[in-house]
């Protein structure tokens, strides 16, 4: 692993800032986000200096890197939360607050300080809010500049820059100042960018100086713990494993502060679990150099990392997958990478083909990840899974992939079929986005068919047929 785990003292809201610190060391994290604040190292107060040599020094003691991050809710203002912004009337007091922080992270010698753009005021027309941000982030940069202290741009959602293109182009339309790279919390990356968590990563590539680690929901700006959300956590933690990124990746949990202790130490067994395997980046590496190598490489996956459901809840991997799983569809990321659409075909076809069940559910997990490049061909997969009875593979089958490319009548037999099977509806990607009349039509008549034989009806068909009459 190439880079450090750490915590957020956001998290520890309850918790004077050096017991805090402990408990972040004793718990097994080599960093902390630092989220200045009235009560966790107050940039305003008058014993500031000394403050933070003492901070410095108990973080060196405790063998804590940090990021310094500047999200406080009402730090600046106490009547209204984040208040004001880079894009605010009242500009010159956000710069303010931003070179004090630089200030202090060259003090502790952080890695970087963390900032957002902050929300457009009612009545400013995008124009004024971007000018505004260039101006803001400028002279910020005057400040990173003297002190040597790199800034994170984080894109957030509901603001200005919710999405990374746009901290892209803000940095390009500043000159890609060396000074300037990004920040990226993977759970906003589920919640409002277009690809996922993983992607963002490599996208940012070596623009990567802060990483903030939680779970979301596609949709909804609510700071989860691992496993509640969305976020693929085994896949993001390759990716920065797989771009050399060295910094900080730190869990992000603000609202969590009431349960701190136990919540950051589910956080850290959640981390271990899916802390990349060497096996696993030896094989991705290798599949890069030689696409040839994923023939030996993919069937050995299972042995090598372990067939674990990815989630208790789910024992048997049907929603969520499996570890082996999750391995191929990194080993079939690196072969995407190295090979162009025929080639990558012709290997998705013959793993499948030649492969056993979990060598299929491997690949067919994958197609969401590498099946774009290659839609004809994985729809041939899905459609082939789907003529089975292995409940494994239908409900691998019928993931995010099938979900954008898998025709209507093939579809909706693909869900008749997980009823008949038992099969869990939460399996079916998309399911809430593609049902229509006539999957209603052909599952209550599923349902009518149960009742008359006086069988019970299963809830997942009652639930449909309750949630759209």
């Amino acid at each position: 692993m190439t880079f450090a785990l750490g915590y957020g003292t956001n998290g520890f809201a309850n918790h004077r800032l050096d017991d805090a610190l402990a408990l972040i060391a004793d718990l097994g994290y080599t960093g902390v986000a630092l989220t200045l604040d009235h009560h966790h190292l107050d940039p305003f107060a008058p014993d500031l200096a000394r403050r933070v040599g003492e901070v410095a020094a108990r973080l060196d003691r405790l063998g804590l890197r940090v990021v310094v991050e500047t999200g406080a809710r009402y730090l600046l203002d106490p009547g209204r939360k984040h208040h004001p912004t880079l894009v605010s009337d009242e500009q010159e007091v956000r710069v303010d607050f931003l070179l004090r922080a630089v200030e202090v992270a060259a003090d502790l010698g952080a890695d970087c300080v963390s900032f957002w753009s902050g929300i457009v005021p009612d009545g400013v027309a995008d124009d004024e809010a971007w000018r505004r941000m260039r101006s803001g982030v400028a002279a910020v940069l005057e400040g990173a500049d003297r002190h040597g202290v790199p800034l994170g741009l984080e894109p957030e959602p509901g603001m200005l820059v919710e999405r990374l293109d746009q901290a892209l182009r803000l940095r390009a339309d500043l000159g890609s100042p060396a000074r300037l790279g990004i920040t990226l919390d993977v759970g906003h990356c589920v919640a409002v960018e277009p690809r996922d968590a993983a992607a963002c990563i490599r996208q940012a590539g070596d623009l990567l100086v802060n990483v903030q680690l939680d779970d979301m929901r596609p949709g909804v700006h609510e700071h989860l713990e691992f496993g509640e959300g969305e976020l693929d956590l085994a896949a993001t933690l390759g990716a920065l494993d797989e771009i050399g990124y060295t910094g900080l990746a730190a869990v992000e949990l603000p609202r969590h502060s009431h349960a701190a202790p136990d919540v950051a130490r589910r956080a850290m067994t959640a981390l271990r679990a899916a802390l990349p395997k060497p096996w696993l980046a030896d094989a991705e590496r290798a599949v890069r150099a030689d696409p040839a190598a994923i023939r030996t490489l993919f069937p050995a996956a299972g042995r090598e990392v372990g067939r674990a459901p990815l989630r208790a809840a789910d024992p048997d991997g049907l929603v969520h997958g499996t570890a082996d799983d999750a391995a191929r569809t990194r080993l079939l990321v690196a072969l995407a990478s190295a090979t162009g659409p025929e080639e990558l075909a012709a290997e998705l076809t013959a793993l499948y083909r030649f492969g056993d069940d979990a060598e299929r559910r491997g690949v067919l997990r994958a197609l969401a990840s590498v099946g774009d490049e290659v839609p004809a061909a994985g729809v041939e997969l899905v459609k082939d899974a789907l003529r089975t009875n292995d409940t494994r593979l239908v409900a691998a089958a019928l993931g995010p992939f099938a979900a954008e490319h898998l025709d209507a009548h093939a579809w909706r037999h693909g869900v008749l079929k997980c009823l008949f099977l038992d099969i869990p509806l939460a399996a079916v990607a998309g399911l809430d986005r593609r049902v229509d009349a006539e999957l209603v039509r052909m599952v209550r008549a599923y349902a009518d068919e149960r009742r008359a034989a006086g069988r019970a009806v299963p809830e997942d068909a009652s639930t449909l047929l309750r949630s759209h009459p």
